[in-house]
């Protein structure tokens, strides 16, 4: 009872492949009792020498499996060091009784300070090792360790990489900051002359040193949590900065990565209206201007009416009208404050703006590839975005003025 419906859904089916594997007499079957289920890696920095420090988290099969509830916790963190992950895989043997099992990782989470030196040497072990699946998540601890992310229990998920990557599942898909970066999109990234990677950040909210006790979970509010915090900007495979939530939401509002979420627009004197985004597309297209790239972001978006915290006539439709106008700026700012970032402090392409180049003027490509970088601060970018009220709800006008 009270056990994570994910880790046992994970559980289950490592033990339906083994079974099958036996049942195939496979000469390369291993049994469940022989391997060690990781849900999570973190790779940070050992600021006393040149060596990687992981910290694996690993699923207790025995606790999972049980159905009496014991004292253990139904997740281990192992840790150790060594000058290359390879050697660290093999070197923790000397602490676990078992073979690392890889291939249902969920997150791998980089330092700030490694993610700053590069985190290239590093994906060559996990690109180059065929236990490694590409649907995992990776991250980077804003302000911290990787360590201190995966050391953190969760009241609601008995792993805390599972927890963790269902947030960000479940937050990519209701509200616009944040978006789940593969082990392929990033590598594209990392090798592209147009376009720099992003990762999504996350760190540690509250005691991290009581976060990862179980006394920190016996209260309502848990001792630490961990929260995704907008995105890490990379520069090849380097951190260079930092968006918060407004530039992260602009950034995805660019790159068309919203499916649903929530704009809050100001009206009259100090009320709100907030906007339920239902639909929404965008696209990134170049062209040229007086001999110069110009890139134009068009975007169409559609919203119902979530919440009126004015006294606001909603039945006329010069107030439908103004409520797209102000919405249709409030999405222009916010591309315009991501959009500035990258430009005037980070001076990288985040966006792809050079892949759109690259696709639709390809000969202007060619002239400006080489000094894409310089010259990407300097494009223009004009914003053309097109917004409708579908829906007002259930009820017309606001409640207050129901009640005049």
């Amino acid at each position: 009872m009270g056990k994570s419906y994910r880790v046992k859904r994970i559980f289950l089916f490592i033990i339906i492949v083994n079974c099958m594997i036996w049942l195939a007499g496979c000469w390369s079957s291993r049994e469940l009792s022989e391997l060690m289920i990781v849900t999570g890696m973190g790779i940070d920095k050992d600021p006393e020498s040149e060596n990687y420090v992981v910290t694996l988290q690993i699923i207790n099969p025995g606790e999972i499996a049980s159905q009496t509830k014991t004292e253990r916790l139904e997740v281990t963190a192992y840790q150790t060091k060594g000058k290359t992950l390879y050697e660290v895989m093999r070197r923790i043997s000397t602490e676990v009784p078992r073979k690392m099992y890889l291939s249902h990782i969920q997150l791998i989470i980089f330092g700030e300070e490694l993610a700053k030196e590069g985190i290239g040497k590093s994906l060559d072990f996990i690109s180059r090792n065929h236990e490694f699946r590409t649907d995992f998540f990776i991250l980077v601890s804003k302000g911290g360790k990787a360590e201190d992310i995966l050391n953190v229990l969760t009241p609601t998920e008995s792993s805390p990489s599972v927890s963790l990557y269902s947030s960000i599942e479940v937050a990519e898909k209701i509200w616009a900051p944040t978006k789940g970066v593969p082990l392929d999109e990033l590598l594209r990234g990392i090798i592209s002359e147009a376009k720099s990677p992003v990762l999504t950040g996350v760190k540690v909210i509250g005691d991290k040193e009581k976060g990862s006790e179980v006394l920190g979970l016996e209260q309502i509010k848990p001792a630490a949590v961990t929260k995704i915090t907008g995105y890490a900007a990379f520069k090849k495979d380097k951190l260079i900065g930092w968006l918060n939530e407004n530039e992260s939401k602009g950034y995805n509002y660019i790159i068309d990565n919203v499916d649903t979420t929530v704009g809050v627009i100001p009206c009259q004197e100090d009320g709100v209206i907030a906007l339920d985004v239902s639909k929404y597309k965008s696209e990134i297209n170049a062209s040229m201007k007086n001999g110069k790239p110009l890139i134009t972001i068009d975007t169409n978006i559609e919203a119902d009416i979530g919440e009126v915290r004015c006294n606001f006539d909603l039945l006329k439709e010069e107030s439908i009208r103004k409520i797209e106008k102000d919405a249709e700026q409030q999405v222009a700012s916010l591309m315009e404050v991501s959009v500035k970032k990258a430009k005037e402090e980070l001076k990288s392409d985040i966006f792809g703006f050079g892949e759109a180049i690259h696709r639709q003027q390809p000969d202007t490509w060619k002239k400006i590839k080489n000094n894409w970088n310089e010259t990407f601060q300097e494009v223009e970018v004009t914003y053309n975005i097109q917004y409708k009220i579908r829906r007002l709800g259930t009820i017309t006008n606001p409640i207050e003025l129901d009640k005049k």
